[in-house]
């Protein structure tokens, strides 16, 4: 059954706010590409196809509330929205009068293209697996380029393996999603070039249940180390014993002897930028991709808190050694969007 859709306001917008904001705006002009300038905080509407707790969304959504309590952004959401019913929200959000709209649209790429073309004058920056399109000037596009973080997180991983056997699951087999998983692949291979993979992707982006029973096969089949791309993958790791990978956000407060490091998204960068460039009047069709980058500040890897002492000294040798590579410009984790596949 799908879940039924929620709409939350950010703190401080309310009816109210929203028609002083709107009175404010009479002093907006267009430029470029027709993306409005306000010297007011800027209207944000974020669409969300999971709830603002699940971990990939989770991160937009911090950066969307972080830049609101600057003062830089007037920021509202809707979670659960479902692909057949993204267009319309996104209409619905164009027609209140936002100026720039966040989201992903992996499942609804077409229709979501649609809509950007009737509202030139509104800015969309939205999750894609496809790139930005020169004809639609007002749409960016973005993914979690984390590559970086995930390669160094394999490096921890294949340090701590005694099996040589690791697991992996993931949601659907997508670009984001594969270069993490090759990225972290490429990183534990850098410690142990025979360790092997189980690779399965459940076909959700949320369903923890789902996630877990995926691990806990994977665990029968001998991985002592699992990459918990999704929710439940920690869960199952730590009712068996073995350790775990975090993505995107760190959980090791959750699971403080299971997590042992994780690879985490921070999307400030890229949403910083694009308020900028709403507030310039220069938002055009760009791929935001780049800001989630280390070098950029769009991941890094978490500490490893309650794993301090307990990695190998190699391994942490080669992280920081690669770690400052990456971040100088001169050293560059592969972009593999190929789909992984069990060894």
């Amino acid at each position: 059954m799908e879940n039924q859709r929620k709409v939350r306001h950010g703190r401080g917008l309310t009816r109210r706010g929203l028609l002083a904001t709107s009175v404010a705006l009479v002093a907006v002009s267009t430029l470029g590409a027709g993306v409005a300038v306000a010297a007011e905080p800027v209207k944000v509407a974020g669409i969300y196809t999971v709830p603002v707790e699940q971990q990939w969304v989770s991160r937009i959504h911090k950066a969307a509330e972080t830049a609101q309590a600057r003062g830089d952004i007037d920021y509202a959401f809707t979670e659960n929205v479902s692909n057949t019913d993204y267009a319309r929200v996104m209409r619905e959000y164009a027609e209140k009068g936002y100026q720039l709209i966040i989201g992903e649209i992996f499942g609804a790429e077409q229709e979501a293209r649609e809509v950007a073309a009737d509202y030139p004058d509104i800015a969309f920056l939205l999750g894609s697996s496809f790139k930005e399109d020169p004809a639609l000037a007002n749409l960016a596009v973005f993914d979690n380029y984390i590559q970086d973080a995930a390669y160094l997180s394999g490096i921890i991983a294949g340090a701590m393996t005694k099996t040589g056997n690791i697991g992996m699951v993931g949601g659907f087999p997508i670009p984001e999603v594969n270069r993490l998983m090759n990225a972290f692949m490429a990183g534990a291979h850098e410690m142990n070039p025979e360790i092997t993979f189980q690779v399965s992707f459940i076909g959700s982006w949320f369903d923890p249940p789902k996630a877990k029973e995926t691990a806990f096969a994977m665990i029968e089949q001998g991985a002592d180390v699992l990459y918990a791309e999704r929710f439940g993958v920690s869960d199952a790791a730590q009712e068996r014993n073995v350790l775990a990978i975090g993505n995107v956000i760190d959980t090791q407060a959750d699971y403080p002897e299971t997590v042992v490091a994780s690879a985490i998204w921070h999307f400030e960068p890229t949403l910083d930028h694009a308020i900028a460039e709403v507030k310039a009047g220069t938002f055009k069709a760009a791929d935001y991709g780049v800001y989630s980058f280390m070098a950029e500040g769009g991941s890094s890897l978490a500490p490893l808190g309650t794993f301090e002492g307990k990695v190998p000294e190699a391994a942490l040798a080669l992280v920081a050694e690669r770690e400052a590579a990456i971040r100088a410009g001169t050293f560059s984790v592969e972009i593999n969007d190929e789909e992984p596949k069990s060894s």
